[in-house]
């Protein structure tokens, strides 16, 4: 009795301290009714290790595992010799190669299912954007004029295999980067030549004796990173745009209050959009219809959660649950008649937190079963099979419910679904999209940088909060966001995505904001369609003004709450790309250390961007800032200059010609 009284005593939350989300919070007032569990109490319960978590423990052979002090790193070696400089590259870079691999090979899979249209032996899924897939083809030198397209998506096809096949030469997407950038990638040997060839290597070089120049393995770091950033997660968004077509905005809802007690609740989770395109037809086929009315119930809600939720509520207007740290919490509302999960980010706690609640909880994709969970594979050359059981199955749950069921009331409404291409569209026109106005706009000092917030929630910082308080000071200093993952999420709820959100920005901002009708933060998807923000980023420099080389550019990336390897990989192949990136929750490094200063000072000395670190919102903010100032200056556009917005008649004014001088 006294032990289990101790242990609900460690595991009371301070509620409001570890989560903002109201939808959260209630259900965590539950969850103690309940006397269950969830990540936030576990993680109050578990101490994070002070030298895992400073990357100064290796466990890579068996003399170890090996620690150094965090205090006195250079006070010992590894059994080996290995210093800390080498153990924390090793660990860094197997972060890199885990995150990299998990956005490379959801590339690789949306490129099987395309190779399936493209033979015909997937009939569930087809070309949905013709457009998308001949800017695509032709961006990466494929002859488009006057050819059929199936034989043009056959090319590219071929084309976009070699980023995973290719051992030599470089991937198909670096004819994307702009000249100067890949110029410095070359000079430092940094271009992917393959992405399975990268990981490959880079999990060869942190084999115990192999490479041990931390700066040697940096360099592996930025070439695998960027055979994500450029390649896999580059892959699979364009894939699934072409497939499923290029989002443009829409408005959606977020939050708990997406549940409806008389409907039979399907929550959607993981990250590969194709089995959730595929139960979307499910709950819309008349034959399960009539199954569900029979039921009693009134209708079937799809809700997604993570990326997958952001992608379909992008592209299908699909409402948004809630971010990772809620993907427990929504279990507990009892509403919830099925979750089914594909890949990344499913905790393993919610095959055993559904059983509390009597959700049915269903595993989908071969390469991630939990244990307990219930497996019904995906076959993507006969989607339907899987959807339309786990779409019975929520049925049967709902005719059996037995659990109290108690949804917050927690809705916000937001704009989604924007794109580098929509970007161009809503500043120059759809007939001559633009990033024109976007650039002069900066030029002129309304705009005074472009910032990314992306990446995870994280259960040992306050759900939410730090997203949400960075962007608002962005914004307020004249900082246009760009957002993607849960961290756009956390912004919806707060209400960031709408454009009376505007309120909230600098004068410069807003009359754009204003001008152009638009929120001063855009959703632009999962977090591997980080790979958009890289595009944007090849746009503005390719319109000039801004520089020569995305490091010239007045942007900056943070990922405040992050918690994956996926995140340390996005970072790297951020950094690499010319982009000063600050994170927060943590950092694996030690601050003082050769390979902490190369990764914060010398990365930027080479002619790539840096790290950055701070757990403060508004010292991130202002990192940020300063970085975009800095940039200002060295492009001579600090001070005071004509502040003209583009009206209709410039817009419609500006060539596609003049726009690339």
């Amino acid at each position: 009795m006294a032990e289990a009284m101790e242990k609900k005593n460690r595991n009371e939350l301070d509620i409001a301290q570890v989560t903002t989300c109201r939808s959260t919070q209630q259900m965590l007032r539950k969850a103690a009714e309940d006397g269950v569990e969830t990540a936030f109490h576990r993680a109050a319960d578990m101490k994070a290790c002070p030298i895992g978590a400073d990357a100064a423990c290796c466990k890579h052979c068996g003399m170890g595992p090996c620690r150094l002090s965090s205090k006195e790193p250079y006070s010992k070696t590894g059994v080996c010799g290995a210093t800390i400089d080498t153990i924390a590259s090793r660990n860094f870079a197997r972060m890199v190669a885990s995150g990299s691999a998990s956005h490379i090979d959801h590339g690789m899979s949306m490129l099987e299912v395309f190779r399936g249209v493209l033979t015909g032996e997937i009939k569930d899924y087809q070309i949905k954007d013709e457009q998308k897939l001949l800017d695509v083809a032709a961006s990466v030198g494929i002859e488009t004029g006057g050819r059929e397209i199936h034989e043009i998506a056959e090319d590219l096809y071929d084309e976009l295999e070699k980023t995973y096949t290719q051992v030599q030469g470089e991937i198909p997407f670096v004819k994307r980067v702009p000249a100067r950038t890949l110029e410095k990638w070359r000079e430092l040997k940094i271009v992917p030549r393959g992405a399975m060839r990268e990981v490959m290597e880079i999990m060869h070089r942190t084999h115990m004796g192999v490479d041990q120049d931390y700066e040697n393995m940096v360099k592996q770091c930025c070439r695998t990173a960027l055979a994500d950033g450029w390649g896999g997660s580059m892959v699979a968004t364009e894939i699934s745009d072409i497939l499923f077509g290029t989002p443009s905005p829409l408005v959606a809802e977020v939050d708990m209050g997406c549940l409806k007690e008389r409907h039979i609740n399907i929550v959607i989770h993981g990250h590969e959009p194709n089995m959730f395109e595929s139960i979307i037809a499910s709950a819309n086929d008349p034959g399960l219809l009539n199954k569900v009315r029979a039921a009693g119930a009134e209708g079937i809600n799809l809700l997604g959660m993570c990326c997958s939720g952001t992608e379909v509520m992008s592209r299908h207007g699909v409402p948004h649950a809630g971010n990772f740290m809620s993907t427990e919490a929504i279990l507990i509302t009892g509403a919830v008649d099925a979750m089914a999960v594909d890949v990344q980010c499913a905790m393993q706690s919610l095959s055993s937190l559904s059983k509390c609640y009597g959700t049915y909880f269903f595993t989908t994709n071969p390469r991630a079963r939990i244990e307990g969970a219930e497996h019904i594979e995906i076959d993507e050359y006969e989607p339907r099979i899987c959807t339309d059981r786990i779409v019975c199955r929520a049925i049967e749950r709902f005719k059996n419910r037995r659990v109290k069921v108690v949804i917050p009331q927690n809705k916000s409404m937001g704009v989604q679904g924007f794109s580098q291409e929509y970007i161009g569209y809503m500043l120059g026109g759809t007939f001559r999209a633009s990033y024109v106005p976007l650039n002069d706009n900066i030029i002129n000092g309304r705009i005074r940088g472009v910032a990314a917030a992306v990446g995870c929630n994280n259960p040992r910082v306050r759900q939410d909060h730090v997203h949400v308080e960075v962007v608002k000071e962005l914004i307020k200093n004249d900082v246009l966001v760009l957002q993607t993952g849960c961290s756009q999420i956390a912004l919806a709820k707060a209400g960031l995505m709408k454009p009376d959100a505007a309120v909230l920005a600098g004068d410069g901002l807003k009359e754009v904001c204003e001008a152009v009708g638009m929120p001063p933060v855009l959703g632009l998807g999962s977090c591997v369609d980080n790979s958009r923000i890289l595009m944007a980023c090849a746009e503005m420099v390719k319109t000039g003004g801004l520089g020569q080389s995305i490091a010239d550019l007045p942007v900056a990336a943070c990922a405040p709450e992050w918690m994956s390897e996926k995140a340390i990989a996005i970072g790297q192949y951020v950094v690499a790309s010319g982009i000063y990136t600050v994170f927060g929750a943590t950092f694996p490094s030690i601050k003082g250390t050769r390979f902490h200063t190369f990764l914060f000072e010398e990365l930027e000395k080479q002619g790539l961007g840096k790290w950055g670190f701070t757990t403060d919102p508004y010292e991130m903010a202002h990192l940020m800032i300063q970085h975009i100032n800095k940039k200002r200056v060295a492009l001579g556009i600090m001070g005071e200059r004509e502040r003209k917005l583009f009206d209709m008649s410039d817009r419609r004014a500006v060539e596609s010609g003049e726009a690339a001088g």
